[in-house]
């Protein structure tokens, strides 16, 4: 007798609510109640993912401003905005410093009379044409980046060199961007075109709001700006579960505690995990994907999960390591390093490359996955999902980062530095065996 595993995806399918089974200390099960066509059912399930993410109720801090009642002009979230065809000749007031405010404001700046942009703490705005005109993140998320960063050296330099990183490609004072608190990174603004638009006058950076008027918008310096049409609040979101329990996760001020940032701690039978409630110093999709993998290993009892007394001290561990890292503001409070998070996921389950002994039987692809941009593929050389053809994508990475470009083939020449390049590049190749003792690969 041959089984066969029936997949199938409920279209215009609401979840009214996800209950554990009567049974669930033992079954691990879950009632899942849907509605469709005015239809409810309920269904079965041996674990459940909520793949909901974080983007699902704006929030609006409409009660820190009394006056926006008497407001006449029109105001709204960015959630709302949908192109700058009806803002010709108005004055928009833009509240927020995230990247949706950011490319709001330039986008409106080309039909608006004028763009103001408040920000409370401001940000570091980068471009996304990085070093060598290579994307940000694939400079930035490299596992040698990560060990500089956050095991090699203490926060104050880091803090420091981000800082004149940040400034490298124009000066945050001067242009009244720069954050608050420098000490404590978030995620970047990531924008080509933003200081440009300041610079030419058509965006206003301004202090953060303190209140309205009928026809003008007051901000914290004194100042108030008169005859504003409308207030885009960009002020982001807040995540909740109306389908779940409180005995299953339980908000508090827009947080939630949980293992490994995917399971509640305190379920009987870990069969329910929250996929994407992250927000990492990188690509949100590969990091969902390997919680994805992570999360089905547990399901199926491949990837132990340990006691309560051991999930709740990793719990208190990551919070206290976190807060001296990302701070405590309300917008970080789902910030996570994307290379230190997914190679933890991944040594749990068995799929991340032993790169300190690659370095002595494959030198060439230990650099790669050390210097190189973390990727996917790094992922798939070991372990459950190993992939043949991985070594090789993982070593023609640059090659096709660069081939959109690279529609006009130029001959750079050989640099005069090229043997001097291989020499230190040998050198840094023993001094990174003696640091991955540090780093404990």
């Amino acid at each position: 007798m041959t089984l066969a595993a029936i997949s199938f995806v409920l279209l215009k399918t609401v979840v009214i609510s996800v209950k554990k089974c009567k049974d669930f200390e033992s079954s691990g099960q879950w009632y899942v109640t849907t509605e469709n066509n005015g239809k409810q059912e309920t269904t079965i399930f041996d674990a459940v993912m909520v793949c909901s993410g974080h983007h699902t109720d704006p929030y609006y801090p409409l009660e820190s401003y009394p006056g926006i009642k008497q407001f006449k002009g029109k105001y709204f979230h960015s959630r709302e905005y949908k192109n700058s065809d009806d803002y010709k000749g108005k004055r928009v007031v833009i509240v927020g410093m995230g990247n949706s405010a950011a490319d709001i404001a330039v986008e409106l700046s080309r039909t608006a009379s004028q763009v103001f942009l408040s920000t409370r703490r401001g940000a570091w705005v980068i471009s996304r044409v990085f070093d060598h005109g290579y994307p940000w993140d694939i400079c930035f998320d490299t596992r040698f980046e990560t060990f500089k960063r956050n095991s090699l050296l203490p926060m104050s330099i880091v803090s420091s060199l981000t800082e004149k990183k940040m400034n490298e490609w124009f000066c945050h004072a001067n242009f009244g961007l720069q954050p608050v608190d420098r000490t404590q990174f978030k995620e970047p603004l990531l924008n080509d075109e933003l200081p440009s638009r300041i610079t030419c006058g058509f965006v206003l950076i301004k202090p953060p709001v303190s209140d309205f008027t009928e026809t003008g918008v007051k901000f914290n310096d004194g100042s108030i700006e008169e005859n504003i049409d409308v207030v885009i609040f960009a002020t982001g979101y807040s995540f909740y579960f109306p389908f779940l329990d409180e005995s299953v996760i339980k908000m508090e001020k827009n947080t939630v505690v949980l293992y490994k940032h995917i399971i509640p701690p305190t379920l009987e039978k870990p069969t329910l995990g929250i996929i994407g409630l992250i927000q990492p110093l990188g690509p949100i999709m590969p990091t969902s994907e390997m919680q994805a993998r992570w999360l089905t290993r547990v399901f199926k009892g491949l990837c132990p999960f340990p006691p309560l007394t051991v999930v709740m001290d990793d719990i208190r561990k990551k919070h206290n390591s976190f807060t001296k890292r990302f701070g405590t503001t309300r917008e970080n409070r789902l910030q996570v390093d994307f290379v230190e998070y997914v190679d933890e996921l991944a040594s749990d389950i068995g799929a991340k490359p032993n790169i300190f002994s690659m370095f002595l039987s494959d030198p060439l692809l230990a650099m790669a996955l050390f210097f190189g941009p973390c990727t996917p593929t790094h992922f798939r050389l070991v372990g459950p999902g190993k992939w043949s053809p991985a070594r090789e994508m993982i070593l023609t990475t640059w090659d096709r980062i660069i081939k959109p470009t690279k529609t006009r083939v130029v001959n750079k020449g050989e640099s005069t530095l090229s043997f001097v390049t291989k020499v230190l590049g040998a050198l840094c190749v023993l001094a990174v065996i003696v640091a991955m003792f540090m780093y404990k690969y």
